[in-house]
């Protein structure tokens, strides 16, 4: 399949701007790949797809403050930096994105807060967007991490086109987030509640965890028609023996092993093993998943409504066969599910 499979006409006003105002009540599209059918419901009924003894994996990722502002030396102006990845603690170097990008050389210092008092020195130009900063701090590497998050503000998809608000701290953030690394969130686990949780529980659905940090590489457009030359950024994945083992439990009594998100099946497809178990797993993945795609773990899985063109469109194509998923699509855009990363969500069963 080629990059131009999957571009459709997606209406602005359906990305979504703000979060449901409970996280189980966004609308919930189920599709059966077998039967080909759809049903709509609200995202809380998705237990009802699910009996004792069943595995959802989650992605407990924690996304952190990564956008910085702060003003060049000199001339002032005001410069949106993106935290993109810690490469050195000690010398305290970072992967960032600017903003302007022409207007920021090696040698520049940014100067960052009201008082100025955390200052970043750009010593390398690594991608023509991106920039490598060493951040020069006195106080301590915990004092340096406690001054970054109070400066940086949550993350929000640029296509959100309003001021970041308090609620948004708490929203753009699952609620089983534990280890922070992610600059955006695995959104389909947006969704769940405490009390949907607590239900999954009690009904004997076993959720089993693993880390995948999400980077932005995850939402980098593809630029070339022929997918199999596009090469996504590599994430960090940590895979524990108790998330491996009930997995391959389930695997063994042939449960529904259900991936919470794109990230997951990610995460699961990077890490198996020849007789087709889950492997433990730490360290880095850049799988790209489009069809034709044999899938080892999962048989099914939860995501949001993606964009045109997107590796996560790519990725449920493989999974649910592209003719369904542009069915899907045509339904979604026409009952005005709300699309990306505050959107409305969908069960491929």
């Amino acid at each position: 399949m080629k990059l131009s499979d999957f571009q459709f006409e997606l209406p602005s006003a359906l990305l979504a701007q703000r979060p449901a105002a409970d996280r189980d009540e966004s609308r919930l599209m189920v599709l059966n790949r077998k039967e080909e059918t759809i049903e709509h419901h609200s995202f809380k009924d998705v237990i009802n797809y699910f009996d004792e003894g069943d595995v959802m994996v989650l992605n407990n990722t924690k996304v952190f403050p990564a956008r910085l502002f702060g003003n060049k030396e000199k001339t002032g102006a005001r410069i949106e930096v993106f935290l993109l990845r810690e490469l050195n603690q000690e010398q305290r170097l970072w992967d960032v994105l600017v903003d302007p990008a022409r207007k920021i050389r090696i040698g520049n210092k940014l100067y960052f807060g009201e008082d100025e008092s955390l200052v970043a020195e750009v010593i390398d130009n690594t991608t023509s967007r991106g920039r490598t900063l060493r951040f020069l701090f006195d106080g301590s590497y915990a004092e340096f991490r406690t001054k970054l998050k109070e400066l940086g503000q949550t993350p929000l998809p640029k296509y959100i086109k309003r001021p970041i608000e308090e609620e948004d701290q708490e929203r753009y953030q699952t609620i089983y987030a534990k280890h922070e690394g992610a600059v955006a969130a695995p959104t389909a686990g947006l969704h769940f509640s405490k009390h949907l949780l607590k239900r999954l529980e009690i009904k004997g659905i076993d959720l089993a965890e693993l880390t995948l940090h999400v980077g932005l590489g995850t939402f980098s457009p593809v630029e070339v028609e022929d997918l199999s030359k596009h090469k996504m950024d590599s994430e960090e994945l940590i895979i524990d023996a108790i998330a491996a083992a009930k997995v391959n439990n389930a695997l063994a009594t042939k449960k529904r092993i259900c991936a919470v998100g794109t990230t997951v099946m990610r995460g699961l497809e990077s890490s198996v093993s020849s007789s087709g178990l889950l492997n433990e797993y730490q360290g880095w993945t850049h799988k790209f998943i489009f069809p034709p795609f044999d899938f080892s773990i999962a048989n099914c899985m939860i995501t949001n409504f993606h964009t045109p063109k997107s590796t996560l469109l790519m990725m449920i194509s493989a999974f649910a066969d592209p003719d369904f998923i542009k069915k899907a699509y045509k339904v979604a855009i026409k009952e005005k599910y709300n699309f990306y990363s505050y959107g409305d969500a969908m069960l491929i069963i």
